[in-house]
């Protein structure tokens, strides 16, 4: 379906994005408050307690922050360590699309899904703003091809893997693994009628292999939790670790306790999936649309050509998150290898049987994607953040001439709807992590402030704030969390910087408080955008300010 030369060729410039996202400074919150978080287990030695700032964390389990520093243990604490095992469980869940799509359907699809999670844009998004989402999803679908594969071929391996994956899965995010796990192959037995294959002995070292594997999360929950029943952990005392993640964890997330409502929308993650899979957003709607009434015409009789894995699996999941309380974009990530599979599988089929007319209709709307990925290139470049150096302008418009080459260049339809999707991924993304997010994030106070620590040689153990507000990026960029202090023990320090805002900054001068120096910094919550701060016009309209004073 597609050369070998140009589809390595297309991954190879993907993953060259994924590098280039690497050495971007680290958004606030998550990414700068997770990567706190696994600094802290480095520098105080203790990989059992997890605190979020000076509060105890209960909200999710530790493998993602025990990844994140085992390789800051390896690499040193810089951002890019904290990206890697993010990459390295996409780049694991692009290999397992591959091999689901393969064992359900053929290697070209296999191949095709993969290319399609890739540059997906949350993938690609979840990679620069790294959550716990990277290595959930990669495991994840990794542990749904194992036992696929164990329930297609009765393969020992497979399903000592599949309960391995399940097993990180299940320590890096809580239930909502297991849930997408066992969805999956529930909807592939129901599709099948393999049930059966629950019978076998082989189940006996796959539970033995997934509980070895939760152990330690378990035991370092235990210790940190049960052991210690007098903990207030969010107004509640008694809290159970282990009861927590096997049971209360995804109840609050449903219902909004303990984190709080922020959409009561059950059309949010519908209108959410329309920009979170671009470039391939249609494409996999129609890939929806079409399997959905081909199960119904077949009255879902098992056909071996068809797999209800991915549309059972995107149905009843779907579905189920709506109804939560607390919602946010990242929450699609988990499906996004089933959409891309299904996508892949529907191009295919497309291909295979020669419907021209369609096909040119899909075309004719990667065009339109690609169109609007240019315009917003355009912008970021030219409007927004204007380039400042000339090699950018030649590298920007090199770019776009092989871009339009290949807009232009004569062949089959198919292979220009993967070429073209692809690269408008390529454009947009290596745009926005070359140069968007570096311009963007000189406006996170925090990260430029620790810069200007740094300048001006400030012991970093000397600097304060008055209050419990998260300062995550400086805390990461210092290598140390800044202490709180309140403003009655200010008085009795000296010699010492502290960190405000604006109403801080007012607040210290109306008790008295003297100082000779001080260093401010733009403060922008860069990950809420609006159109008044991308436009350079207004934007110091919503532009705060971030102070770094010496008292006298």
């Amino acid at each position: 379906m597609i050369s070998s030369v140009r589809y390595w060729f297309l991954v190879a410039l993907v993953v060259i994005v994924y590098v280039a996202g690497m050495f971007v400074t680290l958004f606030e919150n998550d990414s700068a408050q997770f990567a706190v978080m696994a600094m802290r287990m480095v520098q105080e030695n203790d990989f059992i307690n997890l605190f979020k700032g000076p509060q105890e964390y209960l909200d999710k389990p530790h493998m993602h922050y025990w990844l994140a520093a085992f390789s800051f243990k390896i690499f040193g604490i810089h951002d890019w360590a904290y990206r890697i095992p993010g990459i390295l469980a996409t780049l694991l869940g692009a290999y397992s699309c591959y091999g689901l799509g393969r064992l359900l359907y053929n290697k070209d699809i296999g191949k095709f899904s993969a290319l399609i999670f890739m540059t997906a844009q949350t993938i690609v998004l979840s990679n620069i703003d790294v959550r716990t989402d990277a290595v959930l999803t990669g495991f994840t679908i990794f542990s749904i091809w194992q036992l696929v594969n164990y329930l297609e071929k009765g393969s020992l391996t497979s399903i000592i893997l599949g309960a391995f994956g399940a097993g990180v899965a299940f320590s890096t995010k809580g239930q909502i693994a297991l849930l997408v796990i066992g969805i999956c192959i529930l909807c592939h037995l129901a599709y099948t009628r393999k049930w059966k294959s629950l019978l076998s002995w082989k189940l006996i070292p796959a539970i033995l292999v997934f509980s070895i594997t939760i152990a330690p999360m378990l035991y370092a929950y235990y210790l940190q939790f049960d052991v210690h029943p007098e903990k207030v952990i969010r107004g509640r005392s008694n809290r159970s670790g282990i009861f927590f993640i096997f049971w209360e964890q995804s109840f609050e997330r449903l219902s909004g306790q303990g984190h709080g409502k922020n959409s009561s929308d059950f059309f949010f993650f519908f209108h959410t999936f329309l920009w979170v899979f671009l470039p391939w957003t249609i494409l996999a709607l129609l890939a929806y649309w079409f399997r959905v009434k081909t199960f119904i015409k077949l009255r879902f009789q098992y056909k071996p050509q068809y797999e209800f894995v991915t549309l059972g699996g995107i149905t009843i999941l779907f579905f189920i998150i709506s109804f939560a309380q607390f919602k946010l974009p990242h929450y699609m990530n988990i499906l996004i290898p089933l959409y891309s599979i299904l996508a892949a599988s529907y191009l295919h089929s497309l291909y295979r049987y020669s419907k021209d007319h369609p096909i040119k209709i899909i075309l004719g709307i990667q065009y339109f994607v690609l169109s609007l990925v240019f315009i917003f290139v355009l912008l970021v470049c030219f409007h927004f953040f204007k380039f400042d150096k000339i090699y950018c302008y030649v590298i920007l418009m090199t770019l776009l001439a092989v871009i339009t080459y290949f807009c232009l260049k004569r062949e089959a339809y198919y292979m220009r709807i993967i070429t073209l999707s692809v690269y408008s991924s390529l454009l947009l993304n290596g745009v926005m992590n070359t140069h968007f997010y570096p311009q963007l994030l000189k406006y996170q106070g925090g990260s430029t402030m620790s810069q200007k620590v740094k300048q001006h040689q400030i012991p970093v153990d000397k600097i304060y704030k008055v209050s419990e507000r998260f300062t995550w990026a400086l805390d990461f960029y210092n290598k140390r969390p800044v202490q709180i202090v309140s403003v009655e023990e200010l008085l009795k320090k000296h010699d010492v910087w502290v960190y405000v805002n604006d109403e801080e900054l007012e607040l210290l001068g109306n008790r008295g408080f003297h100082w000779h120096q001080k260093i401010s910094v733009d403060q922008f919550r860069i990950t809420r955008l609006q159109l008044k701060f991308l436009n350079p016009h207004t934007r110091q309209k919503v532009v705060n300010q971030m102070h770094l004073v010496h008292l006298d």
